[in-house]
C-alpha cells in the first residue's frame, strides 16, 4: 500500500493521537505521514462552543480535505464528531478507549477536604462543557462555573496563572500527553459521579467510504468492544438530536457479559440533570429505551418513601422535587452509642480504619479519637465518604459498587498483612471482614447499637426505599406491600431480605443519593 497521509488538527493532543495511529499502522507494515489542518474550533477562541454556528467545529475542515482527496484518513477525538457523517465518509476503525473519567485540578490553596470533591466553597471552576457544568452544579451548587477554552496545556496554564481556582478536563488527554500535575491537588471524578460525554476517551479513524482497501487495513487496529459501547452512546446522542454542546453524558461499559449504561441529561447547562442507570444483556433497542425514559409524557411516581431523614439540600431531594415528586423520609430504627470513651489500645499500630455506614463514622468521631497521620480510611460507599469528609478526612478507598462482595474484595486486595480497625454496629453482618485475607489483622470495635421501632405506620407512597435490613424488618413487622407499590433496596444485604420475602426490588448501581435518584427516575409507574 502507498504511503498514507493522515489529517489532524495541530494541538498537542491531536498530534499525539495522529502519531499514535501512525505508529499503529507502522506495526502492521503501513507507512504514513501527518498533515496539519486548522479547524473552525481552533480559529475562533473568543466564543463558547455552544455559540458557534452549526456542528463539527473541530472536524469539518478535516472532512472536507478527506472528501477532496488531499488526505487519506483523518484522526478525531470521537466525542467531537457529529453523529451523522457527511455523505461519502465513514468511520473505519476506533481504538480501545482510554480512561473516560474526568479530572478536577485544584490549586492547592483552594482545597477543602470537608467539601465534596475537595473544593472550597464558592470556588471558580473553568470548563467549556455544558455537560460538565450541569452535573458539577448539581453536586456543588455553590460553585461558580466559568467558560474555559483552549487546548489541554493552555487550560492548565490558565489554572497555573490563577485565572481559576480549579478546572475540569478529561483524564484521557492528560494521560496521553503525560502531563505532570504534581503542583495541583488532583481529584479523579468517577464516571458514575459525572457521566462522560458519548465516546469520551476513544479515537475515530475516518476515511472515504469508497476506499475499501484501506478499510480492510484499518480493520486490523479496530477495537470492537469499544465500538459497541460508544456506538450505543452516540446513538443516544443522535436520538436526542444533540451535538457535542448538549448537556448529555452517556457511558456504557461491559462487565461480565452485561452492559452497564449511565445517562445524565439536562435541558441547559444550569438545569438539574436527570440520571438513569440500566443493566442489560444486549444493546439492541437500548438507545430507544433510554430516550423513552426521558419523555415528558412518561408517568413518574407521585410519592416516594425512604427509611431515613432527607436533608433540605440533599441531591436526592432536589432530583425528585424537580419532577414534583413528594418525599416521605423517616427512619424506622434508632441508634444509641455503646462506647462513650475510646480506649487508646484500639488506635495503637493500626494501618486502616474501615467504615461500613454513615452511623459508624459519626459515632466513631464523637469519641474524639487521636489518630496517627499514617492511618488510611476505607468506606463502603460515597455516603460514608461524605460523612468522613465532614471530619476533615478523605477516604483512601471508596466502594463504588452496590455489591458488598465487590467492595470487600477491592478492599481486601489493599490491606493484606496490615491491621484494620472496624468501628461498627453491634449487630453488623461484618461482610467486609469475612472477605479479608488470613494475614490481615482485624480489630473489632462495636460502638453503637440499633433498635427497631415498633408499631410503624403504613406508607401509601408509590415507591418504597429501604436503607438497611433492620428498616425492612421494622416496616414489615406491621405492614404489607401494596401490589402497585415498587421497592428499591440499598445494598445487597437489604436486597437479600426481600429475596427471603419473595419481593421484587430494584438495586441501585451505588448506594448513595445519585444512585438512588437514578433508580427512582428509571421506574415506570402503571
Amino acid at each position: 500500500m502507498k504511503k498514507l497521509i493522515i489529517g489532524t488538527r495541530g494541538s498537542d493532543l491531536a498530534l499525539w493521537q495522529a502519531n499514535f495511529i501512525r505508529e499503529k499502522l507502522e506495526e502492521i507494515g503501513v507507512e504514513a505521514e501527518l498533515k496539519i489542518i486548522k479547524t473552525q474550533g481552533d480559529k475562533i477562541l473568543n466564543l463558547r462552543l455552544d455559540k458557534l454556528e452549526g456542528k463539527g467545529f473541530f472536524t469539518k475542515e478535516l472532512e472536507e480535505e478527506l472528501l477532496g482527496g488531499s488526505i487519506d484518513l483523518a484522526v478525531h477525538s470521537h466525542k467531537d464528531l457529529p453523529t451523522v457523517h457527511p455523505e461519502g465518509l465513514t468511520i473505519a476503525a476506533v481504538t480501545e478507549r482510554e480512561d473516560p473519567a474526568e479530572l478536577l485540578l485544584i490549586l492547592k490553596d483552594c482545597v477543602d477536604v470537608t467539601q465534596k470533591l475537595s473544593l472550597k466553597t464558592g470556588a471558580m471552576v473553568g470548563t467549556s462543557s455544558n455537560r460538565r457544568k450541569a452535573q458539577l452544579l448539581a453536586l456543588r451548587p455553590d460553585l461558580n462555573v466559568e467558560d474555559l477554552r483552549g487546548n489541554v496545556p493552555t487550560r492548565i496554564g490558565k489554572l497555573r496563572d490563577e485565572d481559576f481556582d480549579a478546572i475540569m478536563i478529561a483524564r484521557a488527554g492528560v494521560n496521553r500527553l503525560g502531563i505532570d500535575l504534581s503542583e495541583f491537588h488532583v481529584v479523579v471524578v468517577d464516571t458514575t459521579e459525572i457521566v462522560p460525554a458519548p465516546a469520551q476517551g476513544a479515537l475515530a479513524i475516518q476515511i472515504r467510504e469508497s476506499d475499501r482497501e484501506l478499510a480492510g487495513v484499518l480493520a486490523k487496529i479496530h477495537h470492537q468492544e469499544t465500538a459497541d459501547e460508544i456506538g450505543l452512546e452516540r446513538k443516544v446522542l443522535n436520538l436526542f438530536e444533540g451535538g457535542c454542546h448538549m448537556p448529555l453524558g452517556c457511558f456504557c461499559r461491559k462487565e461480565d457479559r452485561q452492559y452497564e449504561v449511565w445517562v445524565a441529561k439536562a435541558d441547559t447547562d444550569e438545569d438539574f440533570p436527570d440520571r438513569l442507570f440500566l443493566n442489560v444483556s444486549s444493546l439492541e433497542g437500548v438507545a430507544e429505551q433510554i430516550v423513552s425514559k426521558f419523555s415528558a409524557e412518561r408517568k413518574k411516581p407521585a410519592k416516594v418513601f425512604i427509611s431515613r431523614e432527607i436533608g433540605e439540600h440533599n441531591y436526592f431531594r432536589k432530583a425528585l422535587e424537580k419532577h414534583g415528586i413528594e418525599i416521605e423520609g423517616r427512619s424506622l430504627i434508632r441508634t444509641f452509642p455503646i462506647v462513650n470513651v475510646l480506649d487508646p489500645f484500639y488506635l495503637k499500630n493500626i494501618d486502616w480504619i474501615f467504615f461500613s455506614s454513615r452511623n459508624a463514622v459519626e459515632y466513631f468521631f464523637k469519641l474524639e479519637p487521636v489518630l496517627s497521620k499514617k492511618v488510611k480510611f476505607g468506606v463502603v460507599g460515597r455516603g460514608s465518604e461524605s460523612a468522613l469528609r465532614r471530619y476533615g478526612h478523605v477516604a483512601d478507598y471508596v466502594g463504588e459498587s452496590g455489591d458488598i462482595t465487590e467492595v470487600a474484595e477491592g478492599f481486601a486486595a489493599l490491606v493484606g498483612g496490615l491491621t484494620v480497625l472496624f468501628p461498627r454496629a453491634q449487630d453488623s453482618l461484618q461482610s467486609i471482614q469475612k472477605q479479608l485475607k488470613e494475614d490481615t489483622r482485624v480489630i473489632d470495635l462495636p460502638i453503637y447499637e440499633t433498635v427497631v421501632e415498633e408499631n410503624i405506620d403504613q406508607t401509601f407512597a408509590d415507591v418504597l426505599i429501604f436503607t438497611s435490613p433492620s428498616n425492612v424488618e421494622a416496616y414489615f413487622a406491621d405492614n404489607l406491600l401494596d401490589p402497585d407499590q415498587q421497592v428499591i433496596a440499598i445494598g445487597n444485604s437489604t436486597g437479600r431480605k426481600f429475596d427471603e420475602m419473595g419481593v421484587k426490588y430494584t438495586l441501585p448501581y451505588s448506594p448513595d443519593e445519585i444512585g438512588l435518584a437514578a433508580a427512582v427516575f428509571g421506574i415506570d409507574m402503571k
